[in-house]
């Protein structure tokens, strides 16, 4: 077995049993790593791989084009970005704010199922960080859920990064009590996105559906020369 198998087998017997919570599922994230460790991890069965640019992602799709692998934007989406996004992403997860979405839909290939969304919430108020406002949550999901060529999924966020762990699970169990009225409004969404590499246990057992892991699965990031 080699490190990837090492690192991934765990990871997906932990997230499928957890000690609390619901059972999640992995989204590889895939941001600068080369395209010969997404088919490695493929190989290994993996099929949701989560990249943060465009550009970057379409590259590697066209040199893993043999492979049916399930495409997540998981990073911050400008508006000029949003036909490549339709178009060749199975889900994006990073939408945060109105615009967005009509141009979404609009570029969504009639040719392909309505594309996945999630809303990305910035729970913790932080300035530097993507994220709509949790007030601002429900009018959103309205507006998403009327767009024909748009699937409305649920919710991602990314809390603070503090280094106080009950602070961190705080943030996401505000999460879940979103996420859950959401539901109530929408009762299609079955997706909660929260958690990564230094974080996905707690995510897990405040109710995340789905976590976003990279470092603690690929191994630490290339460094750019």
């Amino acid at each position: 077995m080699d490190a990837l198998e090492a690192r991934y087998r765990p990871l997906v017997d932990a997230l499928a049993h957890p000690a609390a919570g619901v059972s999640a599922r992995l989204v590889a994230v895939s941001k600068t790593q080369p395209a010969e460790a997404v088919r490695a991890l493929a190989g290994l069965g993996q099929r949701a791989f989560g990249e943060n640019y465009v550009q970057e992602a379409l590259a590697k799709q066209r040199e893993l084009d043999d492979l049916e692998l399930e495409w997540h934007l998981i990073g911050p989406l400008q508006s000029n970005k949003c036909r490549e996004a339709a178009c060749h992403f199975d889900w994006v997860q990073s939408v945060d704010r109105a615009k967005l979405l009509p141009l979404l839909d609009k570029e969504r290939p009639a040719d392909r199922g309505p594309l996945n969304v999630l809303l990305q919430v910035n729970i913790d108020g932080e300035a530097s960080k993507s994220g709509c406002a949790p007030t601002d949550v429900m009018a959103l999901a309205d507006q998403a859920a009327a767009l024909p060529r748009l699937a409305l999924r649920g919710l991602m966020a990314i809390p603070a990064p503090h280094p106080d762990e009950a602070h961190r699970r705080v943030a996401f169990a505000r999460m879940r009590a979103l996420f859950d009225a959401l539901r109530a409004q929408h009762p299609g969404c079955d997706t909660l996105s929260m958690g990564m590499s230094d974080d996905w246990p707690l995510a897990v057992a405040e109710g995340a559906t789905l976590v976003r892991v990279g470092s603690a699965l690929f191994g630490a990031r290339p460094t750019k020369a």
